[in-house]
C-alpha cells in the first residue's frame, strides 16, 4: 500500500522514539494509532487501513441504494474526509480521532437500518462554534421544502464548520478562514439546490358532471407559477441592511440576478417580519416594532432590485412565531441571542414565473 514517508519524516523530527504498531481494530469501532505513537511506519499503514475499512463501508451503504446525496451517507463521508484532512496534516489533537467516530457513528447506525437518524452536529473536540448565522441558515435549510435537493451540501458544510472551530481552537483565524470559506460556498450552493427544487402546487382537477356537453379544445396552459422562499436574518435588535447576517443575503442575491436577467417575472411578494422574545426596553410593542423594521429594511432592497412596490405585501409579527426555542437556563446572555438567532428573520415569499 502507498501512503507519505514525507509524514513519517515530519513526525519523527517532534518525536525521540518510534512507538509500537497500532492496536488491532474491532469490526465495530473504527481505532487510529494513539497520537504518541503515531510516527512508526507500521502504526501509519495500520491507520491508513483503518481509513480505507470505514471508506469501504460507505462505499458498501451506496452500493446497497442509500444514494451519495443522503444527508447521512454525505455526513459520515465529509467527517472521514475532515479526520484524513487533519490526520495527513500531522494533527496531534484528539481531532482525527473524534471525526472518525462520527462517521463510524453514521455508518453503523446506516447499517443497522436505524430510524430515525439523528440531525445534529456535534461540535467534537471542543471545537468554537463559528458563523451562528450559518448554523441558522443550515437548521432552516432542514426545514425547507427543497431539503431533499440540498441535503449533501447541507452535511458537508456543517462538518466544515466544526472543522473551522477546530482550527481556531488550535491556531486561531487564520488556520480557520479556509474552512469556513468552504462552509459558506456549501451554503450558497444548497440554497440554490433549495430553491431549485420546491414543489409546485398541483392542480385540482374538478370532475365533470355527468351531462357535460362534448369536450372542447383546451385553451393554451398557462406557465407554472413558482414559490420561492428565504429567510433574511438579522443581527440581535438590529433592523439596517448593514445588520443582516451575510449568508442569508444569497438567496436575494440569486433572485436580484434572475429577476436583472429576465429568468423569471415577480408575481407577488410576502415579507413576513419577525423577532426574538428578547426585549429589555420594558415597551410591549417593541418586537412588533422592530419587526416592522425588518420588513421594511427587506422591501426597500427588494424594489431596489427590480420588483415592482405594488406587488410586495408586509406583515410583521414580532416574536409570536419563533422558529427556535432555547430554554435561557444554563446560557449566557451571549449565548442565548446566539441561539434564538434564526428568530430574528424577515420571511420572504415569491411567486413567480419562469421566462425561459
Amino acid at each position: 500500500m502507498n501512503f507519505d514517508h514525507s509524514l513519517i519524516a515530519l513526525a519523527l523530527l517532534f518525536a525521540a522514539s518510534s512507538g509500537a504498531p497500532a492496536l488491532a481494530q474491532s469490526t465495530n469501532t473504527a481505532q487510529l494509532a494513539p497520537s504518541a505513537k503515531r510516527i512508526s511506519d507500521e502504526a501509519i499503514q495500520s491507520d491508513h487501513q483503518t481509513y480505507d475499512g470505514m471508506q469501504a463501508r460507505i462505499k458498501a451503504l451506496n452500493d446497497g441504494g442509500r444514494r451519495v446525496a443522503d444527508y447521512h451517507l454525505a455526513k459520515a463521508q465529509c467527517w472521514l474526509d475532515v479526520s484524513f484532512h487533519e490526520y495527513t496534516r500531522n494533527d496531534r489533537s484528539e481531532f482525527p480521532q473524534a471525526a472518525l467516530g462520527e462517521a463510524g457513528a453514521l455508518v453503523g447506525a446506516m447499517e443497522s437500518k436505524q430510524s430515525p437518524l439523528s440531525f445534529e452536529t456535534p461540535l467534537v473536540n471542543g471545537a468554537a462554534k463559528l458563523r451562528p448565522d450559518l448554523w441558522a441558515v443550515t437548521s432552516a435549510l432542514k426545514g425547507d421544502a427543497g431539503f431533499v435537493c440540498a441535503q449533501q451540501k447541507i452535511a458537508c458544510a456543517e462538518v466544515e464548520l466544526v472543522h473551522a472551530g477546530n482550527e481556531f481552537n488550535q491556531q486561531q483565524w487564520r488556520h480557520a478562514k479556509p474552512y469556513v470559506q468552504i462552509a459558506e460556498d456549501l451554503i450558497v450552493e444548497a440554497q440554490t439546490l433549495a430553491a431549485s427544487c420546491r414543489p409546485a402546487a398541483a392542480p385540482v382537477a374538478v370532475p365533470a358532471p355527468t351531462n357535460a356537453p362534448a369536450p372542447v379544445a383546451p385553451a393554451p396552459v398557462a406557465p407554472a407559477r413558482v414559490e420561492w422562499l428565504a429567510h433574511v436574518v438579522f443581527a440581535f435588535d438590529r433592523s439596517g441592511e448593514g445588520d443582516i447576517q451575510g449568508a442569508s443575503l444569497g438567496p436575494l442575491r440569486e433572485l436580484a440576478d434572475a429577476i436583472a436577467k429576465g429568468r423569471i417575472a415577480v408575481g407577488s411578494v410576502r415579507l413576513s417580519g419577525h423577532a426574538d422574545r428578547l426585549n429589555s426596553t420594558g415597551q410591549g410593542d417593541y418586537n412588533l416594532r422592530l419587526s416592522e423594521r425588518r420588513v421594511q429594511t427587506v422591501r426597500e432592497m427588494l424594489v431596489r432590485m427590480g420588483v415592482d412596490p405594488a406587488k410586495v405585501r408586509t406583515q410583521a409579527r414580532g416574536d409570536e412565531l419563533p422558529v427556535q426555542d432555547c430554554a435561557a437556563s444554563s446560557r449566557t446572555k451571549k449565548a442565548l441571542q446566539d441561539c434564538l438567532l434564526p428568530n430574528r428573520r424577515v420571511e420572504v415569499l415569491v411567486e413567480s414565473i419562469p421566462t425561459n
